[in-house]
């Protein structure tokens, strides 16, 4: 499941995405094969950490289960 990281909130994409030029048709960040097609990969810390991504509009995007 992807979320957005805001300071001290987390929201769903949908919430951010939906007004994003780069989102899909139903307005979510374009995720495809486990990659998010419009922002790039953010160096993990430690392997605890989810898989994190910056958006193009410099949200952090992180895919957590």
């Amino acid at each position: 499941m992807l979320v957005i990281l805001m300071n001290e909130q987390i929201l769903a994409p949908g919430q951010v995405c939906q007004s994003c030029l780069l989102a899909d048709q139903s307005g979510q960040p374009r995720w495809r094969e486990g990659k998010l097609r419009c922002g790039q990969v953010i160096r993990k810390l430690s392997e605890q950490q989810p898989d994190q991504y910056e958006c193009i509009m410099g949200f952090r995007v992180a895919d957590i289960e």
